[in-house]
């Protein structure tokens, strides 16, 4: 029987094409109305000259950062999504499963000052991916992460596990897609094992919203004598 982990990365290859017309139709609400403007907004308070795109997909992030004058490269574990970006105009985008990150045999550069990982931390074992992200920033350098707010997709079940998406309302033909849940005080302690220390956190919402649109956690790169 296939893991999680696999399951997740074939849904995305299965999904790839519907996930371009969705992104590029502006179907999902949600990122129209709050969250693509709040990770945007995230990155340019800080004032990267180069950031990494962590799980790009079709690269609008890294359209979007290019036109603000921002030097962006993008990663992405389905080959389908990394030709869509460079074919939109981004030219500096890489192949590569978060295992093949871990072990850093793909070259996707280093010194940045910023790394993005919008809606794209997905899987379950993400602290080593995590350090190894952080061994790519310059000494100060930030990790922004945007997810589901976990309190307000818990669904009554609060604790970490497995969960599954199955795309209900979307157009087109989807694959469901696990996907791991985690707490907030999960998120914290990832990241604190990674090397990280919290340095903001974001709860961004729409005004005619009751519950937030997503989690959004700006962390740091901790000096090595901490």
């Amino acid at each position: 029987m296939p893991s999680p982990e696999s399951t997740l990365l074939h849904s995305w290859h299965t999904n790839a094409d519907a996930w371009i017309e969705v992104i590029r139709s502006g179907a999902i609400e949600s990122r129209q109305q709050v969250t693509d403007q709040a990770i945007l907004l995230a990155i340019m308070g800080r004032q990267p000259q180069r950031v990494l795109d962590l799980g790009c997909g079709e690269g609008w992030l890294l359209r979007a950062l290019a036109d603000r004058g921002i030097e962006a490269e993008g990663v992405d574990g389905d080959a389908t999504l990394v030709e869509a970006a460079r074919a939109a105009g981004s030219a500096n985008v890489h192949v590569a499963s978060y295992e093949t990150l871990v072990e850093a045999s793909v070259d996707i550069g280093r010194d940045y000052e910023l790394i993005c990982a919008n809606f794209s931390l997905l899987h379950q074992d993400i602290i080593a991916l995590l350090a190894a992200m952080n061994a790519l920033l310059v000494p100060g350098g930030a990790l922004v992460i945007q997810t589901l707010h976990p309190w307000a997709v818990a669904a009554g079940d609060y604790q970490d596990g497995w969960r599954e998406e199955s795309f209900a309302g979307f157009k087109g033909q989807w694959q469901p897609m696990p996907w791991y849940f985690r707490t907030l005080s999960s998120w914290l302690n990832a990241l604190d094992m990674a090397g990280f220390r919290l340095s903001g956190m974001q709860e961004p919402q729409h005004p005619q919203s009751a519950v937030p649109q997503s989690l959004l956690m700006i962390a740091e790169r901790r000096p090595l004598q901490e």
